[in-house]
């Protein structure tokens, strides 16, 4: 990751490449040069494959909130300021499995306990319809928003995963613009896919205008956190994709830098398909109308 121009920051996975008693990760990556913003968790089977915060078990669940608050800790001493939680194995399989609500309280009491364990760290939910779970609780925005909420908690969010939020039926820019809103969108992960399954393909590599669209919104909302790339680049060299990575959002934040602010917003304003998108168009240089 050091040697690829351009990126500056990484978020380790907890507990795989870093633990509470190994942070030797972290120390490289500050020694190559890279700021550690965020670790994301993972919560792997087999002892939470039926579930982490909403495990049938209630040993399991305090597991995984001791596993959580461990995150934390260590974010905490290396003054990390975001730990994502990503319930992947909270949900169910077939109808009749469990009781919504029940597993809804669970999910929110051990978030609201990791939130206690230390305010100054934030905490924030990437949420997912599906996999490995085939229906996840928290399967979209609203559904991360309100888990948020209900945990009554400053420091609970919401960490937006294009890839996640294609799967979910979401317009990435709407999605962020509710999270933008509340002041909780604490997390981004960019990636590409065509919305089936979690593809993890380049970012801007099959909606690009989605893409842009996103950027704008986080610009009109002076976002300045971390953009994360949660990518798959199992045929590819990672780090020619990472570059390319990065040259896709330079090359894209150019463009949205060539429209006029003032312009959009009356086109938006409008609510005209056509205008907008003529406006675009003039923006690349193809209108000929």
């Amino acid at each position: 990751m050091a040697t690829v121009e351009g990126l500056t920051a990484t978020e380790l996975n907890y507990p795989q490449h870093v633990t509470l008693a190994d942070d030797a990760a972290i120390l490289q990556a500050r020694a190559l040069g890279l700021a550690v913003t965020a670790l994301n968790m993972r919560y792997d089977p087999p002892t939470f494959a039926a579930g982490a915060f909403t495990h049938p078990d209630p040993t399991t669940r305090v597991a995984a909130i001791r596993l959580t608050t461990d995150a934390v800790d260590l974010a905490a001493r290396h003054d990390i300021p975001h730990v994502i939680v990503w319930p992947g194995p909270d949900g169910v399989d077939v109808p009749f499995q469990a009781d919504y609500a029940e597993l809804w309280e669970h999910q929110v009491a051990s978030l609201r306990a990791v939130a206690r364990h230390d305010p100054d760290v934030r905490v924030s939910i990437e949420y997912k319809p599906s996999d490995p779970r085939r229906a996840s609780l928290v399967a979209n925005m609203g559904e991360a928003l309100l888990c948020a909420a209900d945990t009554g908690e400053p420091n609970v969010g919401v960490t937006l995963d294009l890839c996640h939020g294609l799967m979910a039926g979401e317009i990435p820019a709407k999605a962020a613009a509710l999270a933008l809103g509340r002041g909780t969108l604490f997390g981004l992960h960019l990636n590409d896919g065509y919305g089936q399954a979690d593809d993890g393909l380049m970012v801007g590599s099959v909606h690009l205008d989605q893409l842009r669209e996103l950027l704008w919104t986080l610009r009109t909302h002076d976002w300045d956190g971390t953009v994360y790339f949660d990518t798959f680049p199992t045929n590819l060299d990672p780090v020619a994709e990472a570059s390319l990575n990065i040259a896709t959002i330079e090359r894209a934040e150019a463009f949205l830098d060539t429209i006029p602010a003032d312009a959009m917003r009356a086109a938006q304003a409008s609510q005209d398909a056509i205008r907008v998108r003529r406006a675009l168009l003039r923006t690349t240089g193809t209108d000929r109308g």
